[in-house]
């Protein structure tokens, strides 16, 4: 999974625009254009795909906080110039504000399950005794769980990983009903009835 994929992930579950995500940047102090976030959202097969570097997503991130949870005072963290996914799991946390059982509902959304010890190991400083790497299954079932928590109007068991470029295609055509043929052919006539009365 790539800083590209996070990006659009994150986009999709919030439901971002192009404004909305320039934004975003401008609040951790970045200017970007349109054009470079159409760059960065597009599939990785298109000629004109760009790649989002560590320091450009730990930036958005940085302002997807800010956005979430207000700027604070005092200098603002610089972004880092090299990512993990346990620093882009706990920046996540920080920004929607998430407690470890916010953090394991999500993940059961997306049907996976860890303990509040193992998942306390992911947001320990490298180099504590209790550090545990954040493998990237753990990270890729988060972002799920967090667009079925958060993403509006999102289908339970949905697998997307990205925005649909046509929302026509999701959606089925009714079907149209079949034509009814005249009827040509003559009415008959229903005979009287004979009574079986006696006279």
């Amino acid at each position: 999974m790539t800083n590209n994929d996070i990006l659009r992930r994150i986009r999709y579950t919030f439901d971002f625009n192009d404004k909305k995500m320039i934004a975003v940047f401008a609040l951790a102090d970045c200017i970007v254009t349109r054009e470079q976030i159409s760059d960065w959202l597009k599939q990785d097969e298109d000629p004109a795909f760009k790649e989002c570097d560590d320091t450009l997503l730990a930036t958005f991130l940085n302002g997807l906080i800010i956005f979430k949870r207000g700027k604070k005072e005092g200098p603002q963290p610089e972004p880092e110039k090299r990512l993990t996914n346990n620093i882009i799991f706990r920046k996540l946390k920080i920004a929607l504000d998430l407690q470890a059982d916010d953090i394991l509902e999500i993940l059961d959304r997306a049907n996976f399950n860890i303990s509040k010890h193992e998942l306390s190991a992911f947001f320990r400083k490298k180099g504590h005794k209790h550090y545990r790497e954040c493998k990237e299954q753990i990270l890729r079932k988060f972002l799920k769980g967090t667009q079925l928590k958060y993403r509006k109007s999102c289908e339970p068991e949905s697998e997307l990983e990205d925005e649909p470029k046509d929302e026509s295609v999701w959606k089925t055509k009714p079907k149209a009903e079949p034509k009814q043929k005249p009827n040509t052919k003559p009415a008959v006539k229903s005979k009287p009835k004979l009574s079986l009365q006696k006279k």
